[in-house]
């Protein structure tokens, strides 16, 4: 009888014992009758119809399990004995019911494992991925056959081979490791602040007494050169007397040379120099202009006022360029070098970037908050960017330097250590541990462990690296045995 004669027997065997189960329980029949009915029912029909192994083949292979010897559905994993004392009978793998085609192999005797035609059997694995082999077939203690290793195929232990059905069904993909920029954005908070080489402080070097003080209020505007305030200082004008006796003196320069420079240590402007020199005349007032373009950050000259030697009078900054402040996480640090682009964004200008340079890392990691603040410096030409804005900055660290890497999917992390799954082809698959640089938002940066050309599995990698587990290939949990 075929196999699929024996399964629609089995079938309708099934079908008839419910039917009869249906109609005791209508016509209310006991729970044991119940049993007995469907008992006998499907004893008739295996009795009448028994496992046959395929048409032309005597049977093979090893014993599955053990049936009744008259064909009851009573069955057992070991030997045994029925009531009447016969021992029950032994099915062999080919007379089990299957569905699958059958391999046309020779078989083992006693072993299980299929001979391929030409080809010699090392020795035979677990087949649940220990590391313990055997020199013949056997069993482990579940039962399974012990998978045959044949001749080409004996890995050093790590490998695992993988059918390439079964790489279908898991969604298995690859890819190749090349050389290429490895960049990931640092996205942190950050201000905007002042460039503090920029900013400068008007004030005198002696007392003096304060005559005239330009229309100029704090957040104007200014260019460099303009008038800011006009004083009297009497060390000044001193000084400016002495300067101009020595000219009228005649005695040349080098006898004025004393008192020229006493000018000029005063921070007495040039062109009140000038006037001394050509008109011999010390004027009564000097007047200090804007040392640079900029905005007035403080005024607090007024006319009248008797400003101290040393005393700010103005504070003006050149806002050309400015500063953006960034604070960094700590562990973030080691990815961020001078050098790197960073883009700005301020939340009151929507729709625009400002792009700039990491100038400097502070030396200081801030006790609270362990971050380090960046520096990155902007061009400003516009003004645009206020001292204080509140900024969004992307930092791209890496670099542009091309280096071993692979796609970010490819790594998998354990905490401890960070392995690969390399393809080898013909489905096997080896996991190598590597180590990991910069890692970027697409790849990851290998230092050791891979090279430029090989492929790895970025997709589904876990899969192969359970059943690596298996093998004991990763963790290594007991040594593996010698093969034979």
């Amino acid at each position: 009888m075929s196999r699929l004669g024996s399964f629609l027997t089995l079938a309708v065997a099934a079908a008839g014992a419910g039917a009869g189960g249906y109609w005791a329980g209508q016509h209310g029949l006991s729970g044991t009758a119940v049993v007995q009915a469907i008992h006998t029912n499907l004893a008739g029909t295996l009795k009448a119809e028994p496992i046959v192994g395929d048409a032309g083949r005597a049977p093979s292979g090893p014993v599955i399990y053990y049936r009744h010897p008259d064909g009851s559905p009573l069955y057992s994993t070991v030997p045994k004995r029925a009531e009447d004392g016969s021992d029950f009978v032994a099915v062999l793998a080919s007379e089990d019911v299957s569905f699958e085609d059958r391999p046309m192999q020779d078989e083992e005797a006693g072993g299980g494992a299929a001979q391929e035609v030409g080809r010699k059997i090392l020795y035979y694995r677990n087949p649940m991925g220990l590391p313990d082999t055997s020199p013949v077939p056997k069993k482990d203690s579940m039962g399974m056959d012990y998978l045959p290793v044949y001749e080409g195929e004996a890995e050093d232990g790590s490998t695992v081979k993988v059918s390439a059905g079964k790489l279908q069904r898991t969604g298995v993909k690859t890819a190749q490791v090349t050389r290429s920029a490895v960049v990931r954005a640092v996205r942190v908070p950050g201000t905007v602040t002042l460039d503090e080489r920029r900013v400068s402080v008007v004030a005198t070097r002696t007392e003096a007494f304060v005559e005239e003080v330009a229309n100029v209020t704090t957040g104007e505007r200014i260019e460099k050169g303009q008038p800011l305030v006009r004083f009297y200082a009497k060390e000044i004008a001193a000084a400016g007397a002495l300067y101009a006796a020595d000219l009228k003196s005649g005695k040349g320069t080098g006898a004025a040379a004393g008192s020229l420079q006493r000018l000029e240590n005063l921070d007495v402007p040039a062109d009140a120099i000038a006037e001394i020199e050509s008109t011999k005349k010390v004027p009564l007032s000097v007047t200090l202009t804007a040392p640079r373009d900029g905005v007035v950050l403080e005024r607090v000259a007024v006319d009248g006022m008797m400003a101290e030697a040393g005393q700010t009078l103005f504070r003006i900054a050149d806002i050309s360029t400015v500063w953006v402040t960034a604070d960094v996480p700590e562990y973030e640090l080691n990815t961020v070098r001078p050098g790197d682009s960073a883009t700005v964004r301020v939340r009151s200008l929507p729709g625009q970037e400002f792009k700039g340079k990491v100038s400097l890392i502070y030396p200081e990691i801030q006790g609270q908050t362990r971050t380090a603040r960046v520096r990155i410096e902007l061009p400003n030409p516009n003004g645009l960017l206020l001292a204080n804005m509140y900024a969004e900055v992307e930092i791209e660290t890496g670099g542009a330097a091309p280096v071993v890497a692979v796609p970010e999917s490819a790594v998998i992390d354990t905490g401890e250590r960070q392995v690969v799954i390399v393809d080898k082809g013909d489905g096997r698959f080896e996991p190598r541990d590597v180590k990991v640089g910069t890692r970027g938002e697409q790849a990851t940066e290998i230092i050791e462990g891979v090279s430029e050309g090989e492929r790895v599995v970025v997709s589904a990698n876990f899969l192969i690296d359970a059943e690596s587990n298996l093998k004991a290939a990763l963790s290594a949990f007991a040594p593996a045995e010698e093969q034979p």
